[in-house]
Order: C-alpha cells, then structure tokens, then sequence
C-alpha cells in the first residue's frame, strides 16, 4: 500500500489506507471495574467547571475524553525483519463550550477563510501511569487553556453574526442528550513477538524471487486502546477494544514509470482470528502473480461507458460519494456543497437499493467490521441509522451538532483522540431488494455495451481507497482509486487494464446504477477528515452502471531501477548452479 495522506484543502478523505483493515470490532457492552482514571477525570471536570462557573462567560458545558494506547507492530521486508517494538502512551482531548445550546464557541464563523480551524484540536499527552495529582494537573491547565480559546472564539462568532447576512441554517449549536454511564472491561492484548517475527520474514520471503517487485512487507499490528469519557452533564464511560491486523503490500513499477501496488489485509479480535500460513502464502502467490501480470497491462485511455463494480468496490464507491454526504455537520456550513440537504423524503437512489449505517453490527457477510462502536467519541449511544430506505432518503449521520429538523444526535459524533467529533460513518451496509447473480449482472453489463455501441465496458474488481470533495468553491467531485480493473469485451473477454481512476459527481453517477447482484463483499479500513483517522467498514453488492467516467491515473516519471536487484541476480546465480 502507498499509505501516504492525500491532503486537500476542504477534501474529504479516505485514502489507500482505507482499505486497509486498522480496528477489530467494538466489543459488546459489558461490565466491568471502573478504572481509577475515570474517578480522577471526573472529580476534576467536576471541579474545574464549579471553579468556571464563577466567571463571566461562564461555560455551559466541559467534557474530558482520555485515550490509553497499547501498540505492538512486527514488520519484516524481503525476509529481515524492520521493526518489534511496543509503545504506550496516554492523551486527552478537553472540550469547553461558552454560551449555551443555542449559540456557543463553536459556531461557523462564516466568510472568514480558517478562521476556528484550529478551535477543535486540544491534544494533551498525559501521565501513562494513573497517579492522580499528575492527571489532574495536565487537566486542570489543558481546561485553562481551552476555556481562554473559547472565550476569544466566542466573541469572534458573536462579531460574525453582527456583520453577517441571515444564517440559512438556525439550528442550535449543541444538542441536549441524555447522560449515559457505562463501564467495560478493559481488555487485554497478547502478542507473541518472536512467533510474528518468524510469520512476517516467512510471508515476505516469496518476493525474494522477483527482481522487478520492490518495497515488499508484511506487518502485524496490535492495538489495545481503554477510552474514558465524562463530562459536566453527567455522563461517565469506559470503554476498551483490542483488535490485530495484518497487512501484506508490495509494489511493481511498470516501464513507463507507473507504480502498481497490490494488498492484502486480514484483521481479528484475537491473533487465533487471524488466517494460518497457508492462506496468507497463497494470497501471497496471488499478488506476485498480479504484479507481473500489471506490469505489462495495457493503459487505458479516458473513456466514458457502462461498467460493473465488484462488491468491494461497491463499497468503496458508495463511502466516498454518498456517506461522505450525509454527516451532518455538512449539511449546517455553509461551505459545504450540501447535496442532499433538501433531498430528504426524495428519491436518491433506484429503488432497490437501501442504506443502513449501524455501528451495533459487529459482524456481517462473516466478517468482522471494524467500524462498530458501542458509544461515540461525545459519549451518545451507538444506534442504527437507516439513511436510505427504497432508495429515498431518510436521514442523516448526526453528531451533537443538529441541523434542521434533526436536532438529536444518533450515535455519529467520531474523532481520533486529541479532535473535537463530527458526524462521521460507521458501517455502511448496502441492502439490496433485487439480487441478480454475479453472472447475469455481467450479461446486463455486455447488453448495455451492445447498446450504446461501445468497444468494451470496464470491470472495478479492486479498490485501492479513494477521496472526496464536498465544498462548494472547488468541483464537488469524486474520485476512487482502483488497482485491478478489466475490460470487458462484447464477446465476454476480459482483459487486465491499468492507468485509471474513477471519477465523477454524485447525483449523476447514481441516476445511472441499473442492477446489483448478490454479492456481500466487506472492505475495512481508516478515513481520514476534519476529526482525525476514524476506523470505517462498508459493505455492497456489485452494481451495474450505464455511465462512468475515468481519467488517467497520475505516475512517476522515474524510470525502474536501472541495477538488478540483489536477491534478484542471487536467485539467477542459484538456479544456474543447480542446472550443472
């Protein structure tokens, strides 16, 4: 994988990582021994905010959330291994708000380019140990500090509103919910360093073989991550996941400079969950024998016509153009493009087709989904959100930010530790009233070929992640970034292609969906936005649509190693050696 951020002014993103299983699922509500951090952030947040309420502007509302992380990683390459380590370390995120409900810090300054850009960052590293004077201290100042930035932001959004036309949106700024209490165990995370050390030098081995193969690794990594969250209205949890996954990538490069990457990537609750060595070789196998075959693939130009999307696919395609477009926050700025703002009770998609995001659902399609979650990161209970029901739209991802006519959060507010929750996805599972089979979706696909009087259709069977852009002063685009892709002739041929991406607008490409198959297929993965890397999971069928359009995929310009690989010449040699 090319784990490499794409960053955009206002994008969206969900880049190749996205497709790269990071979080094991939430594990289920259950009891167990508060620990004493929990008592210590809630006598301080309790304090602190006694202590504020004697200032004017008092703060309506403080919230503390602290993130312990236990991370293990073995990671081999070509069969020598690059890390063993374990690292721990402890933040917190303080969140004070000025004002009250209705108008608060937090409100969009609006026709001021990054004006409270930085007003949802409040990341502190905290004592790893639970000494409580220690914890309390880096509270008490982080709490100083935030509640002197509200108060500077405050009156910058009261100076807005004065110069400022109507706001469209008159929504308050934060929702009252009910206080919830929850205490779960907190898990634990075994890792046998040694044995992955051996597993990731065997998996990583194969690519020895192969000169034209470069940045080969397998990586295994586990995360144990115990989250605590109270706040002034009375709400207190604990909350505690472990999850392993492990990733194998490795890189082509064709002659014209092109590069090619190939994953694969498996994730589980426990290291048993994980798949043995003959799966993981022969998947292995696989993406040796992809690579080679990639590297002399023909490219293709940019066409528009019909095309079919494997599962995966469909999944990704449906995360980046649709979930993106219905968090809630977006629906507020006024920045934003706001695509489906006025869409509710209004026909979205065919409908067949129906979207649920659900992060109770721990698993589907017999596969763990990583986007599961018991309470989000403002302490509201995970819910089932039907978002699309027979192709009309429903509702909207909500966090405690409400809009018009959705003024409760249900369960969506989501942040990477130290950022202040947005509305962000979950799992997204597409539901599908009218399955065809694999086949006959290819056969529609071939019909719709005849018909318009194309050469040939394309077939997405693999998805590398992709990104999107929602504002309104930049193209309110999409584009996703495949990794095998086939041209489908009108006799049934199928040939490997390169050199594409998938591009479009949303209301257009989903006009053109025809059919969908049967298909359960799940990707899991990070996505990345304005609150942080979050973990996500989706899951579709395999659609038909009439019309796409692809563009050139951008590529080096830096020719293939010029030197022959070592191990490469090394192979030779032995293989010439063991003919005499």
């Amino acid at each position: 994988m090319k784990i490499a951020a794409l960053l955009a002014f206002t994008a969206r993103l969900c880049v190749s990582i996205c497709l790269i299983p990071n979080h094991g699922p939430a594990q289920t509500a259950r009891s167990g021994s508060a620990s004493p951090v929990l008592a210590v952030a809630r006598m301080e947040i309790d304090r602190d905010f006694a202590e504020l309420k004697k200032q004017t502007p008092a703060p309506y509302y403080i919230s503390y959330q602290i993130a312990d992380s236990n991370t293990a990683t073995v990671s081999s390459s070509f069969g020598a291994l690059l890390t063993s380590n374990i690292n721990h370390r402890r933040v917190a995120h303080v969140e004070v708000r000025v004002g009250d409900y209705k108008l608060d810090n937090t409100h969009q300054v609006r026709g001021v380019r990054g004006m409270g850009a930085l007003n949802g960052f409040s990341v502190v590293t905290v004592p790893i140990d639970d000494d409580p004077l220690a914890l309390r201290s880096a509270l008490w100042l982080e709490t100083d500090k935030r509640y002197k930035a509200a108060l500077t932001q405050f009156a910058a959004v009261q100076t807005n509103n004065e110069v400022t036309v109507e706001q469209e949106d008159k929504s308050d700024d934060f929702s009252h919910e009910k206080p919830e209490q929850a205490i779960e165990a907190i898990s634990t995370m075994q890792v046998d360093r040694k044995l992955w050390e051996e597993k990731t030098h065997k998996y990583t081995a194969p690519f020895h073989r192969y000169g034209d193969i470069f940045n080969a690794t397998a990586t295994l990594q586990a995360d144990q991550e115990t989250r605590w969250f109270v706040s002034s209205d009375g709400t207190a949890i604990q909350t505690s996941t472990t999850y392993y996954r492990l990733i194998i990538e490795a890189n082509a490069k064709a002659e014209d400079g092109m590069e090619l990457p190939r994953y694969e990537s498996f994730a589980a609750q426990t290291p048993q969950g994980l798949p043995d060595d003959a799966t993981v070789l022969k998947a292995v196998d696989k993406m040796i024998a992809d690579l080679k075959v990639l590297r002399n693939a023909p490219i293709v130009d940019p066409y528009t016509g019909p095309a079919m999307l494997s599962g995966r696919a469909t999944a990704v395609f449906f995360h980046e153009v649709f979930g993106h477009r219905i968090e809630g926050h977006r629906q507020k700025s006024e920045s934003e493009g706001q695509t489906f703002k006025k869409m509710v009770g209004q026909p979205v998609l065919p409908s067949f087709l129906s979207v649920d995001f659900d992060p109770t659902l721990k698993h589907y399609g017999g596969v763990d989904l990583v986007g599961s979650y018991n309470f989000d990161d403002e302490g509201v209970r995970a819910r089932p959100v039907v978002a699309v029901k027979d192709g009309v739209l429903e509702n909207f991802l909500m966090s405690r930010s409400p809009i018009e006519g959705f003024p409760n959060s249900n369960g969506h507010g989501r942040a990477q530790a130290g950022l202040r929750p947005v509305a962000r996805q979950s799992n997204l599972v597409i539901v599908n009233s009218k399955p065809v089979s694999r086949a006959q979706l290819k056969q529609l696909l071939i019909a719709q070929i005849k018909e318009q009087n194309k050469p040939f259709g394309l077939y997405f069977d693999d998805i590398q992640g992709g990104f999107t852009l929602t504002a309104r002063t930049i193209p309110n685009a999409f584009n996703v970034l495949p990794i095998m892709v086939y041209r489908i002739y009108p006799d049934g041929r199928e040939e490997l292609v390169r050199g594409v991406d998938l591009v479009g607008t949303p209301l257009t490409v989903f006009s053109k969906i025809l059919a969908a198959d049967d298909e359960k297929a799940v990707f899991n993965g990070i996505c990345g936005a304005e609150s942080g890397a979050v973990p996500v999971s989706a899951s579709g069928p395999g659609i038909l649509i009439s019309q796409i359009e692809v563009q050139k995929k951008a590529k080096s310009q830096q020719r293939p190693p010029l030197l022959p690989a070592p191990f490469a010449a090394t192979n030779v040699a032995a293989q010439q050696g063991g003919a005499q």
